[in-house]
């Protein structure tokens, strides 16, 4: 009788431990269904509209000086890298034949001024002779006409004189404007050719990034933007300039337009050859729903928009209701690299999924692990 009660009693609990059990285990399994995420609640902000471009970095100012003279380089003054001052000079060329036609023309008009000296008196007396009646028409119009031969000699030697002077000047080749000794073409010794620079002077207070614009970006581009401008060199520093140049044509042949930004270089830490970007600010869109472009899902497709195939670019979102993810398509006014501006498909105030979205399908169970406040 005692063993029977005792099976009757365990029966009786095992009924009661099952259910239990049973449900224990069925919320176990419904909160490891759930998947992680982190989120932030989506406000208004602004977003910076701009285009980048890459180039090359110019001095402001580049002169290339020539020798006019093509003979030996006898001396150079400067060296590449030293600043140097308009007028100063940089190198001097041999000019050896230009020295002896300075001496030769010198000894000429030496000779033709003697020779008007002499022939001035002669004139004077021909003069009084003439007026006195005592000499012929004809013997005072040779005196007068040699005379201003003579005298029309010396203007020629003493043109001569400045040219050949001049010729010599050239020999010592000067700065036409002040700047940094960019490069040097010769060594000392060397042949000059007029064809060739000796030297190439830039001014690097300021420099310039030239780059070509597409058409497209044309229409966003004028004078006096701002532009954000980096450097391999200077990786964590960000040099401001602003669009100085745009080219009024365009290359037929790229449709592509120049453009140049002016960029201070006080410091001179940016040099002629640097490979730079700048980023041009082209406008700012404010008061606008900003999503961060790490929290969205892109998506392209092949779509007929009016007959014609075109790839589209969709842009998708989750968002936190209720302990579930819903995916949202957004209606994407602008994007940038690192925001998109929303007309609509999300609202101010929605729990935006910024970490686990890839792991989610609309309607997925979620947990919240970490809530952040303002996106911007």
């Amino acid at each position: 009788m005692f063993k029977k009660l005792v099976l009757l009693m365990g029966m009786v609990m095992l009924f009661f431990w099952v259910p239990g059990c049973n449900q224990s285990d069925s919320s176990d399994s419904q909160l490891a269904e759930k998947i992680p995420v982190e989120v932030s609640t989506i406000q208004l902000g602004q977003v910076i509209q701009s285009v980048k471009y890459s180039g090359d970095i110019a001095a402001e100012f580049e002169v290339k000086v020539f020798s006019k003279i093509p003979d030996r380089i006898e001396k150079y003054y400067v060296d590449e890298g030293e600043a140097i001052r308009k007028g100063d000079p940089i190198a001097r060329v041999v000019a050896t034949t230009i020295e002896q036609g300075v001496k030769q023309t010198e000894a000429m008009l030496i000779s033709v001024k003697a020779q008007e000296s002499n022939l001035a008196v002669e004139f004077e007396r021909a003069q009084r002779l003439n007026q006195q009646d005592a000499m012929s028409k004809q013997q005072f119009e040779a005196v007068r006409t040699q005379y201003e031969s003579t005298q029309a000699q010396v203007q020629q030697a003493e043109a001569a004189l400045v040219s050949m002077k001049s010729q010599l000047n050239d020999a010592t080749v000067t700065a036409p404007i002040s700047g940094i000794i960019g490069k040097r073409y010769y060594e000392t010794g060397d042949m000059a050719n007029p064809a060739m620079p000796l030297a190439m002077i830039v001014k690097m207070e300021k420099v310039k990034i030239e780059f070509n614009a597409t058409e497209e970006d044309l229409g966003k581009l004028t004078v006096g933007q701002v532009a954000n401008v980096k450097v391999k060199a200077y990786p964590d520093q960000i040099f401001e300039g602003k669009v100085y140049k745009i080219s009024p044509i365009l290359d037929p042949t790229t449709r592509m337009a120049e453009i140049e930004v002016l960029v201070d270089n006080k410091n001179g830490v940016l040099k002629p050859g640097m490979y730079a970007e700048a980023e041009v600010i082209t406008g700012i869109i404010s008061d606008v729903i900003v999503i961060p472009r790490y929290a969205v899902i892109e998506s392209t497709t092949l779509e007929t928009v009016n007959q014609i195939d075109q790839v589209v670019k969709n842009y998708y979102v989750f968002i936190v209701d209720s302990s579930q993810a819903l995916q949202k398509k957004l209606d994407v006014r602008y994007v940038n690299h690192r925001w998109l501006a929303v007309n609509g498909g999300v609202s101010v105030g929605d729990k935006l999924v910024i970490s686990g979205q890839n792991n989610l399908r609309d309607g997925s169970g979620v947990i919240i692990t970490k809530e952040e406040g303002k996106l911007q």
